[in-house]
């Protein structure tokens, strides 16, 4: 399991920003290639959710988010403590991430008055917060780095210590045992997560994996207001809506027609060729496609989307399938060590420096590039 992969949860609390996805489809204040990177990264607000746990400890009580911490330390989890060193090389990596592909620019962009760099923040709190909870979830379970681990460890640490100039070294705090200890608690952090799901190996069937490929010719029922809101058109709209598509259909079921020039002509979605497995559409629309034959074509059906015309070009695809199965497994894997890891954060007491929290940011700095400390990571830990 390399850098990203470590499972991420926390009371139900870790919100996805759909909001701010669903406004920057509509070109509103990022461009496509940035949009893409939060969702690879998995953006997210955080609601204080690791660290308050709902906002209450095991017993209920309210949890006091300042009590007991150092001048340097961001916050507490049972008996881990994340200091500010730590947390910056977390997110001076981060930072350098986006900085490597947008460039430095990227941090102008804001969307409701949240800025990237405040969202940037919040996940980086969830992500350390995760591996400190993870790490003391191994020692529950009484793991420990073997020789060879621990020699990995000590080896990733050098080399990514001995990449980091002076400046770097200042401005994030750091010295060779702090990073060390980030890379032994990222390895245990790991090891427990392998370790609780080694024995979930759920058998897929083809058909639960299955991948289809089909095109269609949608009709949309409903408009968008310039504010960007949904008005769905009336029923005697809606009426001459589907004496349109049911037109086209009948058009489509002749031995010359050419149903992507048909698409072409009358669908109001850019996509027309569409790939999808069970689960990834609506029902209706689903129950319709995985029903067709290969050149077959559907009825009109409805969605809330319109009405649409299916026709399948492809039952199966072997090579999603298979690539379909690994996902499924990784996801029964998921889940299988979410129950065990919720169940294990409303364990913990959690305590949050707030005030130091707010006064952390970004290292504006040119002189400050490092950005390896994942990849470096996964060297010595493949996969």
């Amino acid at each position: 399991m390399g850098h990203g992969q470590i499972y991420l949860n926390g009371c139900g609390n870790l919100l996805i920003t759909a909001q701010i996805i669903h406004r920057l489809q509509k070109g509103v204040s990022m461009n496509r290639k940035l949009l893409n990177l939060c969702k690879k990264c998995g953006c997210i607000f955080l609601v204080l959710a690791l660290l308050t746990a709902c906002g209450k400890d095991s017993s209920g009580a309210k949890v006091v988010f300042t009590t007991g911490l150092g001048k340097d330390d961001v916050f507490r989890i049972g008996d881990a403590v994340c200091t500010r060193p730590e947390l910056m090389v977390y997110l001076t990596n981060t930072q350098n991430q986006y900085e490597s592909v947008y460039g430095p620019e990227v941090w102008k962009v804001s969307l409701d008055g949240v800025t990237l760099e405040e969202n940037v923040k919040e996940t980086v709190l969830a992500k350390t917060a995760q591996i400190k909870t993870m790490y003391l979830l191994a020692g529950e379970r009484e793991l420990e780095l073997d020789e060879t681990e621990n020699r990995q460890v000590e080896q990733a640490a050098d080399e990514y210590f001995d990449s980091l100039s002076e400046k770097e070294q200042e401005l994030m705090g750091v010295n060779a045992d702090i990073i060390e200890k980030l890379y032994r608690e990222y390895a245990l952090a790991d090891k427990v997560y392998h370790y609780i799901i080694q024995d979930v190996n759920p058998e897929i069937s083809d058909d639960e994996a299955r991948t289809i490929t089909v095109q269609q010719i949608l009709f949309r029922t409903y408009t968008v207001d310039g504010a960007g809101n949904r008005v769905d058109y009336s029923d005697e709209v809606k009426r001459t809506v589907y004496d349109k598509a049911m037109e086209v259909y009948r058009e489509a079921q002749g031995e010359e027609a050419d149903f992507v020039e048909l698409a072409s002509r009358y669908s109001e979605d850019a996509s027309i060729t569409l790939s999808f497995g069970k689960g990834e559409t609506e029902a209706d629309f689903e129950e319709s496609a995985f029903s067709l034959e290969t050149g077959q074509i559907s009825e009109v059906i409805e969605t809330t989307e319109g009405y649409h015309i299916i026709k399948c070009v492809s039952t199966f695809d072997r090579e999603q399938t298979d690539l379909n199965k690994l996902a499924i497994v990784e996801e029964r894997r998921r889940e299988v060590f979410g129950q065990e890891y919720d169940a294990f954060v409303e364990t913990l007491a959690r305590q949050l420096n707030a005030k130091l929290w707010e006064e952390m940011a970004l290292l504006h700095d040119d002189q400050v590039t490092t950005a390896d400390f994942f990849d470096i990571y996964a060297k010595y830990f493949p996969e």
